[in-house]
């Protein structure tokens, strides 16, 4: 029988993989997007490589609207459904926190009851995440670890990781949850971290900016590559039991550390370009985080392929190709 998944938040960094991960293996993939967004070539680019695929179909609807999902999950009958779509920027979320929430909180529990109605044999999966883990510096962090959120982004997550659980246990759902640590690509949105520091740095190289504003560059994240961890997600619904699973490189390097790297492989200096500009700070910084992927690897089988310091230059080289063409077309 042709296997279905239904996909919220394609047209994103994961959202996006995930379609071509699931291509490859003879699904039939449905994807959930605004009308607002479907119009937008920018916003549909990284699903370029596939947007013509004959088994990728495309559904307007919203996850603040119970209806339309209901309405995708009965007509497409999906046997996986992975929920990626999210207001995913922390900072943002102090900014918006109400539809921070209403998406990334309530959209999921939309989607779980859904579910619950139409058939609780559909395996679910739910992007969790490192931030839920917040200011609690122990490390590294596994799926036993306090979580100790500290803004209103990684708040909605853990009120979404815990429907799943309860999901799970109340109405023996095949409800599971990733919970991934910062996880980067070429894809990556401009305004992360990572992206914001390698797009500047292939700009400065083409003449085409002159300084990177960053704000606390003593944050320490565990950085991995999202093809990598969109095999986890898949995975994880193929188990027997559902449940939950940090997803992570198993090691920590600070934001200096990422910046330092990409400039010195382009060939710049970053104190001659570098401002730290207090607006970029939040207003409650989480200072570390670092996975423990243990669980993952014994229970999945599942590894990382891309290291550190190889995602940091794939990102940096598209960046720099990417911005040099831009180049040529002004000139």
């Amino acid at each position: 029988m042709e296997k279905v998944a239904f996909i919220t938040g394609i047209t994103g960094q994961d959202g996006s993989y995930l379609s071509e991960l699931l291509l490859g293996k003879g699904y039939t993939v449905v994807g959930l997007v605004r009308r607002t967004v479907a119009s937008d070539s920018a916003k549909m680019v990284n699903l370029s490589r596939i947007r013509e695929h004959e088994r990728l179909i495309m559904e307007y609807g919203d996850m603040s609207d119970m209806s339309s999902l209901t309405r995708i999950i009965s007509h497409h009958k999906p046997q996986e459904v992975y929920n990626l779509a999210a207001q995913s920027h922390v900072g943002t979320s102090f900014k918006t926190p109400m539809s921070t929430v209403e998406i990334n909180l309530n959209g999921c529990l939309n989607l779980l009851e859904a579910i619950r109605i139409i058939d609780p044999k559909i395996k679910f999966y739910q992007a969790s995440t490192s931030e839920m883990f917040g200011d609690n510096i122990k490390c590294p962090q596994n799926e036993n670890t306090v979580l100790s959120p500290v803004s209103p982004y990684a708040c909605a997550k853990v009120g979404a990781h815990n429907l799943v659980q309860t999901y799970r246990k109340s109405y023996n759902m095949h409800a599971s949850s990733g919970i991934l640590f910062n996880h980067e690509s070429p894809r990556r949105g401009e305004n992360f971290v990572t992206r914001k520091i390698t797009m500047a740095a292939a700009r400065i190289k083409l003449g085409m900016q002159k300084e990177l504003r960053l704000g606390n560059l003593d944050a320490e994240r565990d950085w991995g590559f999202a093809g990598d961890y969109v095999n986890a997600m898949w995975l994880m619904l193929q188990q027997e039991q559902a449940d939950d699973y940090v997803i992570s490189s198993g090691s920590a390097h600070s934001v200096r550390d990422f910046l330092n790297y990409v400039f010195e492989h382009a060939g710049l200096d970053p104190d001659e370009y570098v401002i730290i500009d207090p607006k970029f700070y939040r207003p409650c910084e989480v200072p570390r985080l670092w996975g423990d992927s243990s669980k993952a690897k014994r229970i999945l089988g599942w590894e990382p392929s891309v290291a550190y310091k190889e995602l940091a230059i794939m990102m940096y080289e598209e960046d720099y190709e990417r911005e040099s063409k831009k180049s040529q077309t002004k000139d």
